[in-house]
């Protein structure tokens, strides 16, 4: 696959703007920087940041064993995909195909940029339809998104089924893992150089626990991380995201630790959950969140409102109707959730 047939004409032709910062990289403390018209009285935070977070980027390559030049972070995921919308998407000429139910972001940034979104149906056990995917696509399909473990549904989709799209579609395939650390699938980050045309979007906003800081992650070829580069903001990502990203990806023990910690409450959540009536189906999950089917999931949902539980109703997506997304929280929280559902 040739990369560059996929990209906008305009930005192919784009000639990047070059910030002060991406001009001059060597930052030693003896030296006198007058060269990016920044007030001079030190505060903390009165000089730009780094455009390319290299000392973010460089953990994070140890960390995932993915090597510097194939990673971009974004102002939170969102950003990201934003990107990969406008390097690869002609608006009111290309099309995307997103796999309902999943995450809402995907059809707004469709619309934002003016490009069709084409949507198939995941199968009623929420993989999805290879066959069905390949019939929507044509020539204008740039980019196929595959949300696993997927949201609101919680599973992850068989390996063949994305293995066969990453090999048969003739766009991009982003596949978002927000929620991949809670999953006992592997990331596909370990087969990211095997094809041409994968994108992988993390985040530290979940299992990591900095949502507040709006950190998201692109993972793909050199040679796509360098399209992205060429039109990403010069400083989208501050100095307090990065000197706080940092440090709580170096405190590798205490992210782990969280993790199992939700992985244990998720599976005494599920228990718990078994023995409330109205609560028809509790669908597996891979992610820090279980999908139930309830009797009436607007009425339940506004019973647990008045007792002080926020839940998701997500009964208006397609395939869920009745449903309800609960999050996993802490021991405390799960209990309140339980006691609340009781009282019902």
């Amino acid at each position: 696959m040739n990369i560059q047939n996929l990209v906008r004409a305009n930005i192919k032709s784009l000639k990047p703007y070059s910030s002060a910062r991406d001009e001059f990289k060597e930052f030693t403390s003896d030296l006198v920087f007058l060269d990016a018209n920044e007030n001079p009285f030190e505060n903390g935070v009165n000089r730009y940041p780094d455009p390319q977070q290299i000392d973010l980027k460089t953990e994070l390559s140890k960390l995932k064993e993915v090597p510097v030049n194939q990673i971009l972070l974004g102002n939170g995921s969102d950003e990201v995909l934003d990107l990969i919308f406008r390097a690869f998407c002609e608006p009111k000429e290309d099309n995307i195909i997103t796999l309902p139910p999943t995450y809402g972001m995907y059809k707004v940034l469709a619309n934002i940029n003016n490009v069709e979104e084409r949507e198939v149906l995941l199968t009623d056990n929420f993989e999805p339809s290879t066959k069905a995917i390949l019939e929507v696509a044509n020539e204008q399909s740039k980019l196929l998104f595959l949300c696993s473990p997927n949201n609101p549904t919680g599973n992850s989709f068989s390996t063949e089924i994305v293995e066969t799209l990453l090999k048969s579609f003739k766009g991009l395939v982003v596949i978002d893992e927000a929620y991949i650390d809670f999953s006992s699938t592997k990331s596909w980050l370990t087969r990211l150089n095997e094809f041409p045309n994968l994108i992988i979007t993390q985040t530290l906003s979940k299992a990591y626990g900095m949502a507040g800081i709006r950190l998201g992650i692109c993972y793909a070829s050199s040679e796509i991380i360098a399209i992205l580069n060429k039109i990403k903001p010069p400083y989208n990502i501050n100095g307090l995201t990065q000197k706080k990203g940092l440090k709580r990806i170096l405190n590798k023990n205490k992210v782990e630790l969280e993790i199992t910690k939700i992985l244990e409450q998720r599976e005494k959540l599920i228990d718990k959950l078994k023995t409330i009536s109205f609560i028809n189906k509790i669908y597996p999950s891979d992610a820090n969140f279980v999908l139930v089917i309830v009797d009436d999931a607007l009425k339940r949902y506004n019973q647990l409102l008045e007792k002080g539980v926020v839940i998701r109703n997500r009964t208006t997506q397609p395939l869920c109707e009745n449903t309800l997304r609960l999050t996993i929280g802490t021991k405390a929280e799960n209990k309140k959730l339980i006691q609340a559902l009781k009282e019902l």
